[in-house]
């Protein structure tokens, strides 16, 4: 492609983006096609021959829109909602014409750099201390595969030479709650620890981690020759967004000797509004921390920040520099791929600064609060009508909640919200989600779009109210 076809074709390929910034709520929000449609309409081999960018562009719009969920809709209140802003879909356009490769110092300085100090700004603005050294991974099921290696590390020593064929070894444990995301035990599983190693610990009425069943089930799997390896704790879990107790916890690990890792992937960036700082206390006593800016700051899906007090370790773990990467800058320079199993790291770092510079510490903090006051205005809705009730408390912007009917056992019940959240998530208007809490099916809204408003949790009432009167009488007006 000359750089006249790029200009003209990119200018396009611009002008449907704005469009589609400006108008997002002209798509359905959850695709409406069933499994295999999309496949269907498309040819089973590659062209021999090239194609025009025009008709591959009127293809995309004609076969691919129709089959995507639109994550930057208003309307999505379904998982985390998330936004690709204008700052940071321009710097990712940026970054993948530029196809930096940020494996080493040498391979692109200002990749590297540039890394360090967004991801410092970060760490300041949520208010960890210096001695937390940060890298950019893609998700934080990433960020937490390498902290739990980390850990490994100092449970096992010679686990990188040796591995875990030890005889001297007792079974691991790593500590979390029912709660905790399911990519702790991916990362067992990686790790090779094996899912036995987990062992959830109780949780109070916010399911929240109880500080004292911890300590007493680590003490009880020394006791028993196990090999206490890592807890994880959570500030905002992924189901009801709870808040593990980090500083009572770190307290339990540090007289353990014990890695804590804290899983703050959703609501980490919160601690940069001063209310809510709070949420983050103790985290300067753990080992590593994971922060998602991708999730709940603006950022460009993928760009998960990693913080650790003791990255010597995970260099320790990961570091492996065969002679055709080694270079005169070695020890005086930070060479990224020595932090994690990937050699090639992409040049994330550039949407993360160009986010942060874009909204700047004010700007982000007016935003989140203000996702904060809506879920809490949706709360108050659930909490006023006699059909509905909420199932958890609301410390951020996710709502947790049923309609409840009276005279429905459990059973009815659950049958009932799956069936009103297939109805709403039908309208093409709202994407809602679901969980489980104590066992009770549970719809989540979870506001976190730059672009929604309060016209639109409204109108996700509105159908909510509307869907309920028809399939249980248990509706009424907004």
């Amino acid at each position: 492609m000359d750089p006249a076809e790029f200009r003209r074709e990119a200018h396009r390929v611009v002008d449907w983006l704005a469009d589609y910034f400006e108008h997002p709520e002209r798509y359905p929000v959850l695709a409406r096609v069933a499994p295999g449609e999309i496949r269907g309409q498309l040819p089973a081999r590659a062209p021999e021959q090239g194609e025009p960018f025009e008709r591959i562009f009127e293809d995309f719009e004609r076969i691919v829109v129709p089959g995507l969920t639109h994550w930057n809709h208003p309307g999505f209140f379904a998982y985390f909602a998330i936004t690709a802003s204008g700052p940071g879909v321009i710097a990712e356009m940026i970054a993948a014409g530029l196809n930096v490769q940020a494996m080493l110092w040498r391979t692109s300085p200002s990749a590297t750099e540039l890394e360090e100090v967004a991801l410092g700004w970060l760490r300041d603005l949520i208010g960890m201390p210096e001695t937390f050294e940060g890298v950019i991974y893609d998700t934080a099921s990433v960020s937490t595969l390498h902290a739990l290696a980390a850990a490994r590390e100092v449970a096992v020593p010679g686990v990188r030479r040796r591995g875990l064929v030890r005889t001297d070894l007792g079974q691991p444990r790593v500590y979390c709650t029912e709660h905790t995301h399911s990519s702790i035990d991916k990362a067992v599983l990686t790790l090779g620890l094996g899912l036995e190693a987990i062992r959830r610990v109780p949780v109070d009425v916010r399911y929240a981690m109880r500080p004292d069943a911890l300590r007493e089930a680590i003490a009880e799997d020394r006791a028993d020759d196990k090999l206490p390896v890592a807890v994880v704790a959570t500030v905002g879990t992924t189901s009801s967004t709870s808040i593990d107790p980090v500083e009572a916890i770190a307290a339990v690990c540090e007289d353990a000797g014990v890695w804590l890792h804290v899983d703050a992937s959703y609501a980490g960036v919160m601690a940069m509004v001063p209310e809510w700082r709070h949420i983050l206390d103790g985290a300067g006593r753990a080992d590593s921390l994971v922060v998602n800016p991708h999730k709940w700051l603006f950022t460009p899906f993928d760009l998960s920040a990693f913080y650790c007090r003791r990255m010597d370790l995970l260099r320790q773990a990961f570091s492996l520099t065969p002679e055709y990467l080694r270079t005169t800058e070695a020890g005086v320079v930070r060479n990224l791929m020595d932090t994690g199993v990937q050699l090639g790291r992409r040049f994330r770092a550039l949407k993360l600064w160009m986010v942060l510079r874009y909204f700047g510490a004010e700007g982000l903090r007016a935003r989140l609060g203000e996702h904060v006051r809506l879920a809490r205005l949706f709360a108050s809705w659930v909490d006023s009508h006699d059909g509905f009730e909420r199932a958890a408390d609301v410390p951020f912007s996710v709502v947790c909640f049923r309609c409840r009917p009276a005279g429905l056992d459990e059973v009815a019940l659950d049958a009932l919200n799956e069936r009103l959240l297939e109805a709403v998530n039908a309208s093409g208007e709202i994407f809602l989600s679901h969980t489980r809490l104590d066992g009770r099916y549970v719809i989540r809204l979870a506001v976190g779009n730059l672009r929604t408003t309060e016209i639109h949790v409204a109108r996700a009432w509105t159908l909510l109210l509307e869907h309920a009167a028809r399939l249980s009488g248990a509706g009424g007006h907004a």
